[in-house]
């Protein structure tokens, strides 16, 4: 399948004609292309049954190229998971000094970026879902937490006028980082599977989101 605006990679073809070389802008848009054709399919035909070919079919490139952005299906998600990861690092560092953290974190949970996204929400629910009986697809999402945590720490360092990340902002960094997982694994896990207006799973996403944050407010006493 010939692959539609594809370069060649960086460094090769000079002096040549031929297609441009892609912007980092039109490579994003690329892997998330490739990120919500693979949700739609494992959701529709499970993670063993689907192939990179099909894959790249759905979004109109070659297997090839998508194993050129990923390493493996499974990896493939892994866009989406890091733009709600983004979302909440932004939310942090325009946390302004008066303003409740759970107030802050819902602007970017309803501001319709990342997971998701509006029209998004339902097949990455189901996705979420597929963590708990997909050992590939869990190792995504631990993984695409585990590196938010430095970035929400850095954040965190940041809003408080600190020159580099202490200890204090590495442990409000897991707390919060553990609040937002625990979350979404139970809206996902344990929400209405029928569940398919828009504006009333996001609305159920905030309030879970929000009640985590107030038990890790709480801490342990």
């Amino acid at each position: 399948m010939p692959d539609r605006a594809i370069s060649e990679p960086p460094g090769q073809g000079r002096g040549r004609t031929g297609r441009p070389p892609l912007t980092e802008q039109r490579k994003a848009e690329i892997r998330l292309e490739i990120a919500r054709a693979a949700v739609e399919l494992f959701v529709a035909h499970g993670v063993a049954a689907t192939t990179g070919e099909q894959i790249g079919q759905a979004v109109g490139v070659s297997a090839r190229t998508v194993w050129r952005y990923f390493p493996s299906k499974e990896s493939c998600v892994s866009p989406l998971f890091a733009a709600g990861i983004d979302a909440i690092a932004a939310a942090l560092r325009a946390w302004r000094p008066d303003q409740p953290l759970e107030d802050a974190l819902e602007a970017a949970t309803t501001a319709g970026a990342g997971p998701m996204a509006r029209p998004h929400l339902p097949n990455v629910r189901a996705l979420l879902r597929l963590t708990r009986t997909e050992p590939g697809l869990r190792a995504v999402w631990l993984q695409a937490h585990d590196e938010a945590e430095p970035v929400f720490a850095r954040a965190l360092a940041d809003r408080a006028g600190l020159a580099a990340v202490d200890l204090r902002s590495e442990i409000q960094a897991a707390m919060l980082n553990a609040a937002l997982r625990t979350a979404v694994e139970h809206y996902a896990w344990r929400g209405d599977e029928e569940q398919s207006d828009p504006a009333t799973a996001r609305a159920e996403l905030v309030a879970t989101v929000r009640s985590a944050l107030a038990v890790a407010a709480e801490g342990l006493a």
